[in-house]
């Protein structure tokens, strides 16, 4: 196995101040002085504000005012692609190039472990086909920490990679979603369990594109070839991206990881590739405890929070 490290992808756009949070917390990190950083920062949307306009440039400058790690790529672009193309083109591109990506957003907080973690995962499960994606957040389930890692048959968005032989299954157009509308076996199980409405995000996705989600179309595509992801009992990665100065996230984080450990770490990988139930199991149990006395009223709550969550376009 090629021990090596991931670069290290970073996408910005107009938040000074969570970003200089986010850049702080990589630079912290132990691996962050050998590892390679790609930072893309998105160009300003047409008839933007005075304010947000000069939110872009102090985050341009704010990029550029330090070595944040061992090597560090900008890329500025002129006009606004939007998060969710900015992250499939530039994902695509640095992926191709070597082989594995780590993704990060302008609002998360990482542990001083991620690096680490992130890449003994893409190391490890390298030629494994069937590990499609190595995610640093866990959501807040209850779960002992215990410093494992184990598998869960989802993604999550908020600190991930992949490989390029993953990512080149990656399906922006989604072939044979239309299933999820006639087979409800099969949209039982995409809604894992039927417990939370990927179902419904994927179809707003691709028919009303009322949103405009790469994860949601990567969850799809990392399902439809039977993938697995890797979690860590216990969340790397804090999300600071929710409240009022938030563009898509102005509420209270429903997936807040108030357990979050800066000097939190992983030590142990499975050696079988296979599902976690117990991890499953508590999932869905976080998921059902929205509300479950009324699980129409739930599924409205979960809508509306999968549609704010940071795989939207900025």
């Amino acid at each position: 196995m090629n021990n090596k490290l991931a670069p290290v992808l970073l996408f910005v756009f107009n938040r000074p101040l969570h970003t200089k949070k986010t850049l702080e917390a990589l630079a912290d990190n132990h691996l962050a002085n050998e590892s390679v950083l790609y930072i893309f920062a998105d160009g300003p949307k047409v008839n933007m504000n005075k304010e947000d306009v000069n939110n872009i440039k102090r985050v341009r400058e704010l990029i550029k005012a330090r070595q944040w790690c061992k090597k560090v790529h900008i890329i500025e672009s002129d006009k606004n692609k939007g998060l969710a193309n900015s992250i499939i083109d530039g994902v695509t591109k640095i992926v191709n190039e070597h082989e594995r990506v780590i993704v990060l957003e302008d609002d998360l907080i990482t542990s001083r472990s991620f690096l680490q973690f992130m890449n003994e995962a893409l190391n490890k499960y390298a030629a494994e086909d069937k590990v499609m994606h190595v995610s640093g957040y866990q959501f807040p389930i209850d779960v002992p920490a215990l410093g494992k890692a184990s598998f869960i048959p989802i993604i999550a968005s908020w600190g991930w990679g992949t490989w390029k032989r993953a990512w080149k299954l990656f399906d922006p157009s989604s072939v044979g979603y239309e299933q999820l509308k006639q087979n409800k076996d099969l949209t039982y199980k995409f809604d894992l369990g039927g417990t939370y409405p990927y179902s419904d995000m994927l179809i707003q996705q691709m028919e009303e594109q009322t949103i405009n989600s790469w994860a949601i179309r990567w969850r799809w595509t990392v399902f439809k070839n039977e993938g697995i992801s890797l979690f860590p009992d216990l969340s790397l990665v804090r999300n600071i991206g929710f409240g009022k100065d938030a563009t898509h996230t102005k509420g209270r984080n429903p997936f807040e990881t108030f357990n979050f450990k800066l000097d939190y770490s992983i030590n142990s990988y499975p050696t079988i590739i296979q599902e976690n139930k117990q991890l499953t199991l508590a999932l869905q149990k976080l998921y059902r405890d929205v509300d479950p006395a009324n699980r129409s009223l739930a599924t409205k709550i979960w809508r509306r929070l999968l549609y704010e969550l940071r795989s939207l376009t900025h």
